[in-house]
């Protein structure tokens, strides 16, 4: 593995990468040819905000498979661009959480007892005591927009100064507030009851301009607002306005739109504390970033754990665990199925079944998705370029729909189950898989019919007129060529779309030395009068 780390870090960061034997550790000082020709040959790119990963420099990374942010935003990363390209994206939201919160409550602290004027008319030789008298957080109403990690460790800490707590987060569960002694309350409350605000959400849509003239407008007279998150989420010009009324007491702000910041409403505005984007930098924040990165770096590339991705849902190290299994059956299930798609692929349909439908299932589907374009012929190279990172986005590209139906239950003895129905322009195919022992993929049925067969190592799928003497016929074929039978599964069909009544399914598993001999025997079982069709598939070993 060659890992290029284009910006500096910390000696207990490269520690991580260098424990491990024969990776090639690129460190800053020694790209000496510019970091596009250190890209070449790399696997992973870890970078802080200053390097500009576009999209014209991950042209120039073909083997890339991770980009890693040592930080939260990731505006300096071309995500699309390294999505279409397959690259996982990862950030580190929460190491810092803890550093964040401290800023937050020292600066409601110095709203509330106007530390920094103290400290600027004490050096300007003056004893202005009797109006810098301050107010207590005792007793007072924090709102908290965000219940993320930093919004929470701000309500512990706010706790313990006697403030009562209100919380705003559509997507905390009641029971974790409840934990952290905050109530839960409609936005619009938020604003009417807080006496300090703060903002602890990420930017869209739905938050850019969360502040602005008509929420300050109902916001309770003389409330404090702290803003340590992202300067969008407030129109800077509205809320100077409100302060310069009196409406609003005073505000102490870490973010701006604009940074570094160089022309402001808030310059001269003696109840508004600013600093410049420091929430985060402390010494040990920056060293728990740098180390938390270097290890979800490291278990994507020897596990395939996706942690704190931000252009794919992300699995702890024990829900990867789970679902690892059923990923690999998944993609091999793809192969198994792409090989027997009549036309051009217009839909591909998926359902899960039994316990993974209760879980994350997007890297399940992106796996079949990959395996589906990889052993289709009419992917125009997709082999080299889509895989479980971009399986989806790529299928959207290119006009197929996907459908996804989950099922809590499953009928027969297995306990999780994945079928995938191919849709296209001459007719449909579909085949169901499972997991047995924790390990081993196995085909459950083929067009509707049952016919159990291991997913792993070279396949002979074979559709066949049940008639008498096909078995050995298919036997002797392949021993003749010098193939080991490992495996022989039948089916027989009742009624199919896809299979008429009177015909069979065998699902063949061979020990192949070399494909010619393979090819030989396939060639040699066309020729049987009673065989419809032959297909050789590869799948490779578990």
């Amino acid at each position: 593995m060659k890992i290029v780390l284009a910006e500096k870090v910390s000696s207990a960061t490269l520690a991580v990468f260098q424990q491990e034997p024969g990776w090639n550790i690129v460190t800053p000082d020694q790209i000496k040819n510019g970091l596009a020709a250190e890209l070449a040959d790399a696997d992973a790119l870890v970078v802080r905000s200053a390097v500009q990963a576009d999209a014209k420099l991950l042209e120039s990374a073909p083997k890339l498979r991770v980009i890693g942010r040592a930080g939260v935003g990731v505006d300096n990363i071309d995500t699309a661009a390294a999505t279409h390209r397959g690259i996982v994206v990862m950030n580190t939201p929460g190491a810092n959480a803890v550093a964040v919160a401290e800023l937050t409550l020292g600066l409601m602290i110095s709203l509330a007892r106007s530390i920094p004027r103290a400290n600027t008319t004490m050096h300007a030789g003056k004893w202005d005591k009797k109006s810098l008298q301050g107010s207590e957080l005792r007793g007072k109403t924090l709102g908290i927009v965000g219940l993320g990690r930093i919004g929470l460790e701000v309500a512990r800490r706010a706790a313990s100064f006697g403030m009562t707590l209100i919380g705003y987060d559509p997507f905390v569960a009641p029971v974790i507030a409840r934990e952290n002694n905050v109530t839960l309350v409609p936005i619009d409350e938020i604003f009417k009851e807080s006496d300090y605000l703060t903002l602890h959400v990420g930017l869209t849509t739905q938050t850019e301009g969360l502040i602005n003239a008509t929420s300050l407008a109902i916001m309770k007279k003389g409330i404090r607002i702290i803003n340590c998150a992202r300067g969008e989420l407030i129109v800077e010009q509205a809320l100077a306005d409100a302060i310069q009324s009196g409406h609003i007491g005073g505000a102490a702000l870490d973010v701006f739109h604009q940074e570094p910041l160089k022309e402001s409403p808030f310059y001269g505005l003696d109840n508004v504390i600013l600093s410049p984007h420091i929430a985060g930098a402390t010494d040990e924040a920056q060293e728990a970033i740098g180390i938390q990165l270097a290890m979800q770096v490291r278990d994507y590339l020897k596990l395939g754990v996706v942690q704190n991705a931000v252009n794919l849902p992300s699995l702890s190290h024990e829900e990867y665990l789970e679902v690892a299994p059923y990923i690999e059956m998944a993609e091999r299930l793809g192969r198994f199925l792409a090989h027997a798609t009549p036309g051009n692929l217009e839909n591909i349909q998926i359902t899960y079944s039994g316990r993974i439908a209760t879980g994350k299932t997007d890297l399940i589907r992106n796996a079949a998705i990959a395996g589906i374009f990889a052993a289709s012929s009419d992917t125009e190279g997709a082999t080299d370029s889509v895989n479980r990172i971009n399986a989806a986005a790529i299928a959207a590209e290119r006009g197929i729909r996907l459908q996804e139906d989950k099922k809590e239950f499953v009928t027969g003895g297995s306990g999780s189950v994945l079928k995938l129905v191919l849709h296209s322009s001459e007719g449909d195919v579909s085949a169901s898989a499972t997991v047995l022992h924790g390990t081993s993929p196995r085909l459950l049925t083929y067009d509707g019919i049952d016919i159990e067969a291991p997913l792993n190592g070279t396949l002979v799928a074979i559709r066949n007129h049940d008639v008498p003497g096909v078995i050995g016929r298919i036997g002797t074929i392949l021993g003749e060529h010098s193939l080991n039978i490992a495996n022989f599964a039948l089916g027989r069909s009742i009624r199919s779309q896809r299979v008429p009544q009177g015909q069979a399914l065998a699902v063949v598993q061979i020990d192949a030395k070399d494909t010619a001999s393979a090819s030989a025997a396939i060639d040699a079982l066309r020729k049987v009068e009673a065989i419809a069709s032959v297909r050789l598939i590869e799948l490779g070993k578990l």
